[in-house]
């Protein structure tokens, strides 16, 4: 979200960014970097420390192979908990309705941002920052064709996998119930009854739909006038990377380097038999190995492979464009495999949570890459992984050919979310994108009112044509019977 507010300072349009200071879940940024202003809003002390806690064992609970489903709605019960405490912050509420915005961004992370911009009463755009499946807001979803999220992810599905697509569509259904139900009782609080907001009409109020994807990496799809691709939004030039890399890199000669970044979040657990799993896969490769890793978390009883080097920060999108990158391991997270499309370099993923499996999934589907499970890490498969991507040039050749289909867009990404707000901000809304079928009741959109008027007509013209041949059969012998006797 800071690039796109960082995007919008910069072609003109006046931003204010609301920022939930400490956020597990929001990476820092540098003080020099940010030219907007920006309205903190800092938890209370015992709700941070709840989340950690629960965020911590949720980590835990997923390096040992045990996250669920559940553990999504702990997270989200707590957001919705911090999403009541900033509604009744008269403070907040009231300085953002004195900025007078024309128009708010929310980011559909949870679904308090919506419950801010109905509070505030002012015409909304939504980003999602993951790839579809995670929220329906109204896009046609042919179960034959369009996959559910965590179905099988295939260009034709097979008889088979559209069974599992239907099977998870109504799986998947009940879980999103179960996540706007959690909302509930903050809607209840903070809107009088008789206009109280429903979240599912929320997410199809939004004036445009911004993706976090790309066609290089999603699958084709119907989609609605009012959605946008903005996938690739984190591109930047790339720059020469420090001195200390490219020493390091310089090294292993033409044998290259593979990169190794798991995302912000890992560093809260680490497990020491992982690492060390890990840390003996690297050892097996010829390439050298810079790897995203607090040196100060590193255990004492682990010997660092010669050829790995670790860093608490690194320039990956620097990295990622070097010439002599071969493989990047990646958590899977959608920013990261944009990057890797980028620069056409192939993946092994390891999913951690979230959408990470199902990303892992579509690479693994376009062929660019593959992935292990958290819990299947060993030195013997991860290093066969590895040298299995790095040395079969098909995956290199897929993940240029997803390069090529990313960078030849007409327009860059940053220019698509500029242009788009500015057609909403220039004709006062998005009313001529959105299809009447938002205003339909669920049986007329799927013509299920057609079908019974249909349906009862004919059954009905039958059933009276057959009463009026069965009166008309009933006389006839009562005529006879009268002419006989």
């Amino acid at each position: 979200m800071n690039r796109v507010t960082q995007i919008l300072q910069d072609h003109v349009h006046n931003v204010t960014m609301l920022l939930q200071s400490g956020n597990l879940f929001l990476p820092g940024f540098k003080e020099e970097e940010k030219s907007y202003k920006v309205i903190n809003w800092f938890l209370p002390e015992d709700f941070n420390k709840e989340f950690k806690k629960s965020f911590h064992f949720i980590m835990e609970e997923t390096f040992k192979g045990r996250s669920t489903f559940d553990h999504l709605l702990i997270v989200l019960e707590h957001l919705g908990l911090q999403c009541s405490d900033l509604l009744r912050r008269n403070d907040i509420m009231n300085s953002l309705k004195n900025e007078n915005f024309d128009l708010v961004i929310v980011e559909t992370f949870d679904y308090c941002p919506f419950l801010v911009a109905e509070k505030l009463g002012k015409p909304f755009v939504s980003i999602l920052p993951s790839t579809f499946g995670t929220v329906d807001f109204g896009p046609p979803s042919p179960l034959s064709y369009v996959p559910v999220f965590y179905s099988l992810l295939t260009d034709h599905m097979d008889f088979w996998g559209r069974v599992k697509n239907f099977l998870m569509f109504f799986d998947f259904s009940m879980k999103q119930w179960q996540i706007f139900s959690i909302y509930d009782n903050v809607i209840k609080e903070h809107f009088p009854e008789g206009s109280r907001p429903v979240l599912s009409h929320l997410l199809k109020k939004a004036e445009l739909w911004f993706i976090n994807s790309d066609f290089a990496f999603e699958f084709a799809r119907p989609l609605l006038p009012n959605t946008v691709y903005v996938g690739g939004l984190m591109a930047k030039p790339v720059k020469p990377v420090p001195q200390e890399f490219e020493n390091f890199i310089t090294r292993f000669g033409d044998s290259g380097f593979v990169l190794v970044a798991l995302g912000s979040t890992v560093n809260i657990i680490q497990s020491q038999e992982i690492l060390k799993e890990m840390n003996a896969a690297f050892a097996r490769l010829p390439q050298g190995v810079i790897w995203k890793c607090k040196p100060s978390h590193w255990p004492k009883d682990i010997q660092l492979a010669a050829n790995v080097k670790i860093v608490d920060w690194l320039p990956q999108n620097d990295l990622l464009g070097h010439p002599r990158i071969r493989l990047f391991v990646t958590h899977g997270g959608v920013n990261s495999v944009m990057e890797a499309i980028q620069h056409g370099v192939p993946v092994v993923g390891i999913p951690l949570f979230g959408d990470q499996p199902e990303n892992l999934l579509r690479v693994e589907a376009k062929k660019f890459g593959v992935s292990i499970q958290l819990t299947q890490i060993r030195a013997e498969t991860l290093a066969l992984k590895m040298k299995q991507v790095i040395e079969d040039k098909r995956y290199k050749s897929a993940a240029v050919a997803a390069s090529i289909i990313r960078a030849s867009h007409p327009l860059t990404p940053a220019q698509r979310l500029v242009g788009w707000i500015d057609h909403i901000l220039q004709t006062g809304g998005a009313a001529h994108l959105k299809p009447h079928a938002f205003q339909q009741p669920w049986h007329e959109q799927y013509l299920l009112d057609v079908f019974l008027f249909l349906l009862v007509v004919p059954l009905g013209t039958a059933w009276l044509c057959g009463k009026l041949l069965g009166l008309g059969a009933r006389w006839l012998c009562g005529a006879r019977k009268l002419k006989k006797a």
